[in-house]
């Protein structure tokens, strides 16, 4: 049986799979992390799988509608974002009205916390798969191969075409939770911001049935497989890392509750699941030898840093095995001294951090569980310790001021990353910040396409009493061009490149992407 996973067509290098997805300045082009980590699920199970990514390889709809025309999958998987949201679902339905034998799901963050919104907006698909999709993408794929019903498979919303009494619910087996609702017909405009609305007048019903997360991540399949398998490992680019760089994750899910953060919230939760040390070195190793372009992996867990003593295995298991490999991963500002000399033996090369705000008021609204003092030392450590950091400053929060965003700008001059982003909070459907923002009223939007300006670059839509979207668009735009067009920074870029010559390659094309939005 023949399986599509489909990073859908939307703008040129539309990077759809971060955390706040877009056309990003800098030329960043995530993988797509999560539809990888699925095909390989399904493929070790013995089904004919291909992954497509468009965004990558330039794919418009016809391409994509010729291609589900000559090869014929039974099944077609469809990431899905909240920027993006419209497009991608009106291309499965096109493809669930043009191939009504075909099961079309659509996957991924914006249809797990909009999956009503979706199935009353787009009548014809059958239904979604909700959060963690790896084990449910492998369920329905093996059902449909057997012509079972789709109705029941935990990890979905699905359109019931029995419908059965309202609101009834529950508890099964495997301790998910079954759920049928019947949701009205709401009418023309309804909706928070699409006017498409489906269904009829007795509503549509669904079956809601959650889904576990994977405890054993060992048993998911190695990504770098999948993506040397399917996908051109040079269309990818991260403006942080060397180039060629392959993505993987080492642990799913996040135990702190940043008020902003899409993952966490929406897909994995707040447990934080692992691989083994073994099971991680033994990727590192496999990339080494069968990818040998690669020159950089980037460890995408949303935080690596969460338990100090696995850190500290891993990085022991990447000693112990020779790692050659340079690495890159995300952390927060709690990672002590010991840890990080550590973390540079085994080959770290540089950190993403997310200090987002000088001004500790502003850190608790966001829930970051941090403190600004915390970061100046935490900066010094990783100074000392050898490791680059790139600074991450998240702007517009609960409680910021024109006087709190300039507090973080000097904070951040201060600090002296390697690199840095300054960057207006994003909000999204499923999020504690989406939720903040509609309850004030501060969120302004007329569909989900204004979560982007026209060619593709973040748009703020919050308005606050003491802060306009516009003024924080503005004041990042600034602060970037104040931190980066500086002789201090330049002097110190010159010092980073004569030290490590190995970057030069790495900052040459950053920035020549990054340069038209500078000046």
């Amino acid at each position: 049986m023949r399986v599509l996973f489909l990073n859908p067509p939307f703008l040129p290098r539309y990077s759809r799979s971060q955390r706040s997805p877009g056309v990003i300045r800098s030329g960043t082009l995530y993988y797509p992390l999560w539809l990888a980590y699925a095909t390989g699920m399904v493929e070790r199970e013995g089904f004919d799988t291909r992954l497509v990514d468009c965004p990558a390889n330039g794919m418009d709809d016809d391409a994509v509608l010729s291609l589900i025309r000559s090869w014929q999958p039974e099944i077609v998987f469809i990431d899905t974002s909240t920027p993006s949201a419209e497009s991608d679902l009106d291309l499965a339905q096109t493809i669930q009205r043009q191939f009504p034998e075909t099961w079309v799901f659509p996957v991924g963050t914006h249809v797990t916390a909009t999956y009503e919104e979706t199935l009353r907006t787009y009548p014809d698909l059958r239904g979604v798969c909700l959060g963690e999709y790896d084990e449910t993408v492998m369920e329905l794929c093996k059902r449909k191969a057997r012509s079972e019903d789709l109705v029941g498979t935990p990890g979905t919303a699905i359109v019931n075409p029995t419908p059965t009494l309202s609101g009834q619910g529950r508890s099964n087996e495997t301790g998910t939770i079954n759920t049928t609702l019947t949701l009205p017909n709401l009418g023309e405009g309804s909706s928070d911001f699409s006017p498409k609305i489906g269904g009829n007048e007795e509503g549509i019903d669904l079956v809601v049935q959650h889904r576990d997360k994977i405890k054993d991540l060992d048993s998911l399949p190695w990504v770098s497989q999948v993506y040397r398998k399917h996908l051109r490992i040079e269309d990818y680019f991260y403006s942080i890392t060397r180039h060629p760089v392959i993505t993987i994750i080492t642990g799913r899910g996040c135990p702190f509750h940043c008020m902003f953060c899409l993952y966490p919230q929406v897909m994995h939760g707040h447990q934080y699941r692992t691989r083994s040390p073994q099971s991680v070195a033994g990727e590192f190793e496999y990339i080494r030898q069968e990818i040998p372009s690669v020159r950089e992996v980037f460890i995408e867990d949303d935080t690596f840093t969460v338990d100090k003593n696995r850190t500290r295995a891993i990085c022991e298991e990447l000693i112990r095995s020779g790692n050659r490999l340079p690495w890159t991963a995300n952390a927060r500002t709690d990672v002590d001294l010991e840890t990080l000399s550590i973390m540079k033996r085994a080959g770290c090369r540089l950190l993403c951090v997310g200090f987002e705000s000088a001004d500790n008021e502003v850190l608790k609204g966001m829930h970051k569980g941090q403190n600004s003092d915390r970061g100046i030392c935490f900066r010094e450590d990783a100074r000392r310790a050898g490791i680059m950091i790139h600074g991450c400053f998240l702007l517009g929060g609960p409680g910021e001021t024109r006087e709190s965003l300039e507090t973080t700008f000097q904070y951040a001059t201060k600090l002296s990353c390697d690199t840095a982003q300054f960057f207006p909070i994003m909000v999204y459907p499923g999020t504690a910040a989406y939720q903040w923002a509609k309850e004030n009223n501060f969120l302004h939007a007329s569909g989900y396409r204004d979560w982007l300006n026209e060619t593709g670059q973040h748009r703020c839509l919050i308005d606050t009493p003491d802060l306009s979207a516009k003024e924080l668009m503005a004041f990042c735009d600034e602060a970037r061009r104040r931190y980066y067009l500086t002789p201090r920074y330049f002097l110190q870029m010159t010092r980073t490149l004569i030290r490590h010559p190995g970057e030069t390659k790495r900052v040459f094309m950053a920035f020549r992407r990054f340069a038209r939005h500078l000046f």
